[in-house]
């Protein structure tokens, strides 16, 4: 398999806070990672790390063997490669879907507007929101939305998805589409890092499973180990906390 991004000792403070310590991951391409653990174990600003939107403080993020340090083209260049979906869907709410899903490709990749809207719209009806197109977020219900929010990430033809908790703010009838359409992309091979709660995806879909407590990687394993069998007491606590 080949390394697509690799943490190594990995750290990161806010202020006298630590949020991160030690991490030290390595994630194959096409690998489906799920991240859990309690709140506040630095599980989001693990992944904002590796698209530099938290910058880490120590240690070394390499994502296709280039070096996240900081330099403007380093940066540049590993989040065109890298797609982000939030869990509060970051819509611009004066475009439209369409022109939402546009605007990255045509200013970042220099896709000329037929390309790019070709895209769009065959991701748009990827995600069942196709007949959406041309209304406004707001005219949107919040399941929507977020699908919309999946198209414009994939609309930059990214090689790593990043998920952060992307259905935590959904109602819970709005749950299962987003997630219906995370499964499908999963299918397809593509490298996955989602922060989620929903324990049931990530039986289903993850490669493995990453526990954080504390800004530590507590465990790494396999779905089925992880929930039949967790190695650490945190984790049972955390995963006995949740089945109640």
């Amino acid at each position: 398999m080949t390394e697509i991004i690799r943490l190594t000792n990995v750290g990161k403070k806010y202020a006298d806070f630590q949020v991160l310590q030690g991490i030290n991951l390595s994630i194959a391409k096409g690998e489906k990672i799920v991240i859990c653990g309690p709140s506040g174990s630095g599980k989001s600003t693990l992944i904002r790390c590796i698209n530099h939107l938290s910058p880490h403080d120590e240690g070394s993020i390499r994502i296709n063997d280039v070096e996240l340090d900081g330099n403007v083209k380093n940066v540049g260049a590993i989040r065109r490669e890298v797609g982000m979906v939030f869990q509060n869907f970051n819509l611009f709410p004066h475009l439209s879907v369409l022109e939402n899903c546009l605007l990255a490709p045509m200013k970042v990749r220099g896709k000329s507007r037929a390309d790019a809207e070709a895209t769009a719209r065959r991701l748009l009806a990827r995600v069942r929101i196709a007949d959406q197109a041309n209304k406004m977020p707001s005219q949107l219900s919040g399941g929507q939305q977020q699908r919309v929010a999946i198209a414009r990430a994939l609309c930059m033809e990214p090689e790593i998805m990043l998920f952060d908790e992307p259905t935590s703010a959904l109602d819970p009838e709005m749950v299962g589409e987003v997630l219906d359409v995370m499964v499908e992309l999963a299918s397809e091979g593509m490298t996955m890092l989602c922060v989620t709660h929903e324990m049931g995806f990530a039986r289903k879909v993850a490669d493995r499973v990453i526990f954080m407590d504390a800004g530590q990687v507590v465990e790494v394993s396999k779905p089925d180990q992880f929930f039949d069998a967790p190695q650490t007491e945190r984790a049972r606590n955390f995963l006995s906390q949740l089945m109640h």
